[in-house]
């Protein structure tokens, strides 16, 4: 029997959701339109006064007075133009009276402070301070068809334990790999916007949990019971509904957050701790003879302008630049302007900002003073003999420009920095590469830049970094800097401008076009006796679990862990939401909702053969990175391949969770490993052999830690496919490969690319075994791509691949 609810003879045990049929179709409603109600609506009482449709019935026992009915003010709020979101305006129902003993309260009507926890209003509260109760949770009747689609949020496993006893029994990485902005992949699979009414953000009294598909609604829609934390919640009058005969809202498939797994809110202003301040980009560039004669700098110039041309926003826009090498250079670049003006400092040890507010630039207003700047940069060092890098003094000169305002900062460095704050010291040594201490190489060897990091993080500063190194240029180092703003690492050792050009000028475009939420914060939240244990990526954590993201963009990737905080756990389902609130790039303040309902589970086999193997694998990756640092990276592979036997001596019954039923060696030996996990021995063997965690002391240290800040942010599909790259084969492909796959023709997902959903070649596994003289295969990483090309493959084939009837004297660089 819930809490608070009607006697059970007063109730009727209904599903909650109808037969399955179609997806349901959305409506737009405008504030004049509210959402239908049904034909019947609940019957009239007798002996009393009459209640009309859209007002919450008053309790049992209970007289009432007549209903005044008001006149609606929803928010005019709309979304940016050019999103592709559904839009779904939020119209209150007929007003009503308040239930008898309090009024109906909306989170719009909180408290502010309630909604600023660490300087931040939305994502306070959390699984801390609930009330307890223990009585034993009713099964509710969970729609597991309404899920979070997988290019967003994947778990581990898709049932989970019971209890703490069974869950280490299984010996799985209970736990899940989010990515909350990414992108859709075909129209009409972008995310619903709900557009809040008067009522405000329905959210739990308690936990603060958003209003979700998965909640239960009781005493006709008048009350809701937290999926997260169990307590009982007041419907705000403006957001009442009828139920209907199934016990589900008559107006569900007309409200996207109580019908879809993911849902995005226009945020109302309380949800702001300032206002949204505009897109900024604040680029700091190395000048320094290196970097000028290896071409860097020009490919740096052309990448920026590349980017500019297309950069997400709206006419709010700002732009800066610093260039360094020995000394700070500003430039002031007001539009109108005959051309850039150049400010110089070089006292390093006092350093300051002269015309900080004309640093930066309205980009709209000075767009063509930025293009000719950017033309002109190359040449404006191209006699630079400085070989000095003073990236530290540049770094607090570019964040004193931009703390007030936060946004985004590439940095471009080529050579060691060695000048001011932030020098660093050689530290590579070859003697102890694949040894038990090569750990120390790879933590960082100047705390400077972590402090530094902590502060861009609290301006919304976020920092990819870009780095050519021709030596050795401590990346464990410089790492910090874009692993505690929720920033990325980018690498080109040796760089060619011919050659590694194209992928630089691409990959820096890709990071200034690409959707980026801006102020972001994030929090997960699970289901009262489990507890989100630990996350992994690339931000900083503040308190015990809100994560400050200055920038997180349609890569952004994080990882969680999930463990019991109850031994036993009376809930049959465990829900999982995330919340991330953020500034979109037109200036919108939004919330963006995942929400997954996971079966619990008491048998042992049932948690196994829902195991995703490609999932565990990214976990257990991320995982080990973090060992290797507090211990060794042989420390970490042992552990991979001890997480990997674990896992599979439970699946075959090894793991003997029961006592009295525990397997003999023979029945183990019979049963068969469950078909979702026969691949996790392949993966396991492969990210041992990955540039990560491989021994030996052939991998360079810069390699290593660029190998490893990749991998912590990589979603499910990427890290399989750099733990395990695919290879396609080449010499045999037919004539649809390379095109776009024929309309209404069901196609596997791992068979196309692309949004077109080109048609790949056939894959073939890994093996020596395939690589024969008269082949040709492709192999596909997701970061590099290698053609293997069989010295017997035909004149036909070089033909047609490169333009030549051999190989033979042909350089790799020209093909």
């Amino acid at each position: 029997m819930h809490v608070g609810a009607p006697p059970p003879q007063q109730q009727q045990q209904l599903p909650r959701h109808p037969p399955p049929g179609g997806a349901p179709q959305f409506r737009t409603f405008g504030s004049s339109q509210p959402p239908p109600q049904g034909t019947g609506g609940p019957p009239r009482p007798t002996g009393g006064t009459f209640i009309p449709v859209g007002v919450p019935p008053p309790p049992v026992g209970v007289s009432h007075p007549p209903a005044v009915l008001g006149p609606c003010n929803p928010s005019q709020l709309s979304a940016p133009a050019g999103q592709q979101f559904r839009q779904y305006n939020q119209s209150p129902l007929l007003g009503g009276p308040p239930p008898p003993g309090g009024q109906f309260h909306s989170a719009s009507q909180q408290p502010a402070n309630q909604f600023r926890a660490a300087g931040n209003p939305v994502m306070s509260g959390g699984s801390q301070g609930m009330k307890s109760y223990s009585e034993q949770q009713p099964v509710p009747d969970i729609d597991f068809s309404i899920q979070v689609p997988e290019r967003f949020l994947r778990f581990t496993t898709k049932k989970f334990p019971s209890n703490a006893g069974l869950s280490g029994a299984c010996r799985l990485p209970f736990g899940g790999v989010i990515r909350p902005l990414a992108p859709s992949i075909d129209e009409g699979d972008g995310v619903s916007v709900v557009n809040p009414s008067s009522s405000g953000i329905v959210r739990c009294k308690s936990c603060r949990t958003y209003i979700n598909p998965f909640v239960n609604w009781i005493e006709n829609g008048r009350r809701w019971r937290c999926n997260i934390c169990g307590v009982l919640n007041d419907v705000p009058s403006a957001y009442f509904c009828h139920l209907d005969e199934q016990g589900r809202r008559r107006d569900a498939d007309t409200r996207p957050e109580i019908s879809e797994a993911v849902v995005e809110y226009i945020a109302p202003a309380e949800y702001m701790v300032r206002p949204p301040q505009p897109p900024a980009y604040f680029f700091v560039i190395d000048v320094s003879l290196q970097a000028v004669q290896s071409g860097v700098l020009a490919r740096v110039a052309e990448g920026i302008k590349s980017g500019l041309v297309d950069l997400t926003g709206d006419d709010r826009t700002m732009v800066g630049f610093i260039t360094y090498d020995n000394s700070v250079h500003y430039y002031v670049l007001r539009g109108g302007s005959s051309g850039p003006q150049m400010l110089v400092v070089s006292d390093l040890a006092n350093l300051f900002v002269p015309a900080p507010e004309d640093l930066f630039v309205n980009l709209a207003d000075s767009r063509d003073v930025v293009h000719n700047f950017l033309d002109s940069l190359p040449d404006m060092f191209s006699k630079n003999q400085v070989r000095d890098s003073c990236l530290g003094p540049a770094l607090k000169a570019a964040f004193t420009v931009s703390k007030q305002v936060g946004g985004k900062m590439c940095v471009f460095q080529s050579a060691m920095p060695n000048l001011g704050d932030g020098t660093l010291q050689f530290r590579e040594n070859p003697r102890i590469m694949g040894t038990q201490e090569e750990y120390q190489i790879l933590r960082p060897g100047n705390m400077w830049y972590k402090d530094t990091a902590l502060e861009f993080s609290k301006a919304q500063i976020c920092v990819d970094m870009f780095l050519f190194p021709f030596h050795y240029i401590d990346a464990a180092s410089l790492g910090e800097l874009p692993r505690r703003t929720a920033g990325q690492l980018y690498s080109y050792p040796s760089f060619d401008a011919t050659t590694d050009g194209p992928k630089f000028v691409s990959e820096l475009r890709r990071t200034l076009t690409r959707e980026t939420a801006f102020e972001a914060v994030m929090r997960v939240r699970c289901t009262k006796g489990f507890k989100i244990n630990h996350f992994y990526g690339n931000f900083h954590i503040r308190g015990t679990d809100l994560l400050a993201l200055p920038n997180c963009t349609s890569d952004s990737v994080f990882g969680f862990e999930i463990q019991h905080d109850e031994h036993n756990v009376n809930n049959s389902v465990l829900t999982v939401q995330s919340a991330l609130l953020y500034t979109s790039s037109e200036g919108q303040r939004r919330i963006r909702v995942h929400t997954q309902a996971l079966a619990v589970s008491n048998s042992q086999q049932e948690i196994m053969e829902t195991a995703d193997a490609e999932t565990i694998t990214c976990l257990v990756s991320k995982r080990a990175l973090e060992i290797s640092l507090s211990n060794s990276i042989d420390t970490a592979r042992t552990k991979i391949q001890q997480t990997c036997i674990d896992i599979l001596r439970s699946a075959k019954g090894g793991g003997g969770y029961g006592g009295a039923g525990y397997p003999s060696q023979q029945q183990q030996e019979e049963k068969e490993i469950p078909a979702s996990l026969k691949l996790l021995p392949l993966y396991t063997l492969a990210l041992i052999k990955n540039v990560a965690f491989r021994g030996g002391n052939d991998v360079h240290p810069d390699e290593r830690v660029q190998a490893r800040m990749r991998m912590a942010c990589m979603y499910v599909p990427d890290c399989r496919y750099f733990v395990y790259p695919r290879m396609l084969s080449i010499h045999d492909m037919d004539g649809s490969a390379g095109r776009p796959a024929a309309e209404g023709v069901e196609v596997k997902p791992s068979t196309v690319a692309g949004k077109l959903k080109v048609v790949l070649p056939k894959a073939v596994n890994l093996s020596g075994e395939r690589l024969l003289a008269s082949c040709v295969f492709l192999v596909d990483s997701g970061v590099d791509m290698f053609l293997w090309v069989g010295s017997a493959a035909g004149e036909e084939v070089f033909n047609s691949l490169f333009g030549v009837n051999s190989i033979e004297g042909c350089s790799s660089a020209e093909v």
